[in-house]
């Protein structure tokens, strides 16, 4: 019974919530099924779920159309990061040698004001780091340090931001100059 209520949850989030018009409601609901939010988080609609209460996301987030959060190992998401439209970070995946194909992971680390560009993948384990900009298309094997730039399949670093006081992220009061 535990499976079907939990299988049950997961869709309503995912098919219903996830594309409901309202972004307040969207978040208050994450909120009540365990995804934990320090300030104010912006989700885009499309986006996708998995185990909401090993997710923890810091103030000023904005989280983009069909973003894929995956909680089952732990997931957190340091301050006025952005993680762009169709962007993927996984904790948990498959041991491909395993006989019985197992489940293996580990948590994942994205720093504040780090950027996830669209269409990037984060592999298990993997601490992205302080400002760090992850390119579009990029698949991450390995961390990112602070203010790095990667690219590419394996990312690598390709350069590196300027570190500076920056004041992006999401809030709720500018909302309206932002174009969505």
């Amino acid at each position: 019974m535990k499976a079907i209520c939990s299988g049950v949850l997961m869709w309503i989030t995912n098919v219903l919530i996830s594309y409901f018009p309202s972004k307040h409601i969207r978040k208050w609901f994450l909120s009540g099924i365990g995804v934990r939010m320090s300030g104010p988080v912006r989700f885009y609609p499309g986006f996708h779920i998995r185990a909401p209460k090993g997710i923890h996301i810091g103030a000023h987030v904005s989280i983009g159309p069909r973003v894929l959060l995956d909680g089952r190992m732990g997931l957190e998401i340091g301050n006025s990061a952005v993680i762009a439209y169709d962007a993927i970070i996984w904790t948990l995946n498959h041991d491909y040698n395993d006989l019985y194909f197992k489940g293996k992971g580990a948590p994942v680390k994205i720093g504040d004001y780090a950027w996830i560009c669209s269409r990037s993948v984060i592999l298990p384990g993997i601490n992205v780091g302080e400002g760090a900009v992850v390119a579009t298309g990029a698949v991450v094997t390995k961390d990112v340090p602070p203010y790095a730039i990667v690219g590419g399949v394996p990312a690598k670093i390709i350069g590196y931001r300027e570190k500076k006081e920056y004041k992006y992220g999401y809030h709720p009061a500018q909302e309206g100059l932002h174009v969505y």
